[in-house]
């Protein structure tokens, strides 16, 4: 049978010889959703249809496609909301008309199928709805008002989903439509001549916003980064091995997890952001790979290829002096958390005492947002319009941004304690500019929007000077000079404690000596003491045998010289 046979009978299965894929559809129910049709006159297709094309053209599974006419977007709002003015009583007829009428059941789920065709997932879904609602149909199951609830739910649901997908469609043409596309060829095509001959013209552009089909490009054309023989080296370096390559590898998942572009380990998006992070890794030694460099680097993949976002990278770290923020010592990094000191404390003075009094330093919130330049937690779309102003302004546009949301966010700031203000610069610091969303809760509509442009008009007017940061930084440089001028008084007294240390080592090590030496002549003196002792017992012995030796000698003499006189006189007596 034909598939004209079929016509007005309900949906036909048909294969894909190239995939085997079933594809369900009613010719019928899907004409009944198109739009009218354009002219056939042949021409470029307008820009409106290129975006349906691109919307209605995954339906199938894997790569089946439908053969669909275009669609316009706004037509498609219109038609939606059309749909939404039927009065209530009219679509619950309608939807009674769905649950009691089986034969036309497979029509209403090729609408849904024809509705979900923007992804391969609906699309699925879809096919299991329709493979259900067949089962029911067979089975002949009594449960029509059951049926009609489930239906329902799900009308309304895919409903509020296109409902939401053709206003963000609407809202991207609008947008496009107000580029002024006139004013940005000449820029591009002469940026130098453009930019001498018109400033204010282009900053007012800039501060608008460059659009992001020409972002990539109009950074380079800022920056002057384009260089053929760096693009060369950059080649010639993913040869070459890095030692930071364990380090790079391990916080390429951690850079924008969430982002289609990043989100593949195997993906061109952490391959591109590996090799540009090893080869400047390569590139400049002394600073090699540091944390949050990540992020910089996959901002500016997002606009360009690698090898140009490798030159910009270059660009920034060199001429716009970011690399002082990767540096061992985070030089320049040290100086711009000064000034944003200075800044809070001239310009938010009261906010200033609230964060002395509750020990907040700029460091332990805004250090991170100067490394990443504001792309670690902070929505692409204002981190985008940020890089837009740093590159054309210089780096100190960092400034402005940090301050204004300081300074917008001060009255709950100062209500807040210690961990209380550490978690809201973290986390909520920017809710000050998001829209609040009226949608009626689907899943699309949770993605928060932010009132970007008021926020790059808010930072710019800030009056932040170039006078203002020269002399921040001379008070830095004077307070550098006096901190080096006391480690360097610091330094001599411990050279000379060192000095002084060394020479009582000395002493002592000689008074060790000395005493070593003076216990022998002590142990000395006493043995000859003990030794002159004895000769002196000796002596006196001696003087002791002596005196009695002399007393036996004159008692000798004595009893001589008496026998001598009693001689005498007995011989006189004689005579």
């Amino acid at each position: 049978m034909s598939k004209n046979d079929h016509a007005g009978k309900g949906p036909i299965e048909t294969q894909d010889d190239s995939t085997g894929t079933v594809v369900i559809a009613n010719p019928d129910s899907l004409d009944s959703l198109l739009s009218p049709r354009e002219s056939s006159q042949p021409g470029p297709p307008s820009l409106r249809s290129s975006v349906a094309d691109s919307e209605f053209n995954d339906v199938g599974l894997d790569d089946t496609r439908f053969s669909t006419v275009p669609l316009s977007a706004r037509s498609s709002v219109q038609t939606l909301r059309s749909v939404e003015s039927i009065p209530p009583s009219v679509m619950d007829e309608r939807r009674n008309t769905f649950a009691l009428a089986p034969s036309e059941s497979s029509t209403l789920v090729n609408q849904t199928l024809h509705k979900k065709s923007g992804s391969n997932t609906s699309a699925r879904s879809v096919l299991r709805s329709s493979a259900e609602f067949q089962r029911v149909r067979d089975e002949d199951v009594p449960k029509p008002n059951r049926i009609s609830i489930e239906g329902q739910h799900k009308l309304q649901v895919e409903f509020h989903r296109l409902h939401h997908e053709r206003h963000q469609e609407a809202e991207k043409e609008i947008t496009d439509e107000s580029i002024d596309w006139d004013f940005w060829g000449q820029v591009v095509s002469d940026y130098q001549s453009y930019a001498s001959d018109h400033p204010d013209q282009l900053a007012v552009a800039i501060e608008k916003g460059i659009p992001s089909t020409l972002r990539g490009m109009v950074w380079q054309l800022m920056s002057a980064s384009k260089d053929p023989e760096l693009e060369a080296a950059y080649l010639k370096l993913l040869k070459e091995s890095s030692p930071h390559e364990k380090a790079i590898s391990r916080d390429l998942g951690r850079t924008f997890p969430h982002h289609e572009f990043f989100t593949d380990g195997a993906g061109i998006g952490q391959e591109n952001l590996f090799n540009v992070l090893k080869a400047y890794s390569l590139y400049d030694s002394q600073v090699g790979y540091c944390q949050g460099l990540p992020f910089v680097v996959a901002i500016l993949l997002l606009n360009m290829p690698d090898e140009e976002a490798f030159c910009l990278l270059v660009r920034l770290m060199y001429s716009y002096d970011l690399r002082g923020h990767f540096l061992p010592e985070m030089p320049k990094l040290q100086l711009r958390l000064f000034q944003f000191d200075r800044l809070i404390e001239e310009m938010l003075p009261v906010l200033h005492v609230h964060f002395l009094r509750q020990g907040i330093k700029s460091s332990m919130f805004c250090s991170q947002w100067f490394l990443t330049l504001f792309s670690y937690r902070f929505p692409l779309d204002i981190v985008f319009r940020i890089f837009d102003n740093c590159l054309a302004s210089g780096i100190e546009a960092i400034f402005s941004f940090s301050l204004c949301l300081l300074a917008k966010n001060e009255e709950k700031l100062l209500s807040l304690k210690f961990d209380e203000i550490l978690a809201f610069l973290n986390t909520k610091v920017f809710d000050r500019y998001q829209i609040q969303d009226d949608a009626n809760g689907s899943e699309s509509s949770k993605t928060p929007k932010y009132r970007t442009d008021e926020f790059v008009q808010d930072a710019v007017t800030m009056k932040i000077t170039p006078f203002m940061l020269d002399a921040y930084a001379h008070e830095y440089e004077d307070m550098c000079r006096a901190r080096d001028a006391h480690a360097l008084e610091l330094d001599a007294l411990r050279n000379t404690n060192r000095n002084l240390s060394v020479q009582v080592k000395t002493l002592e090590s000689s008074l060790a000596q000395l005493n070593t030496e003076h216990v022998e002549v002590l142990n000395q003196l006493v043995m000859a003491r003990l030794k002159n002792e004895e000769l002196e017992g000796e002596l006196v012995r001696y003087k002791l045998l002596y005196a009695e030796a002399m007393h036996q000698n004159e008692d000798a003499l004595s009893s001589h010289r008496l026998s001598l006189m009693s001689k005498r006189g007995s011989g006189n007596t004689n005579l």
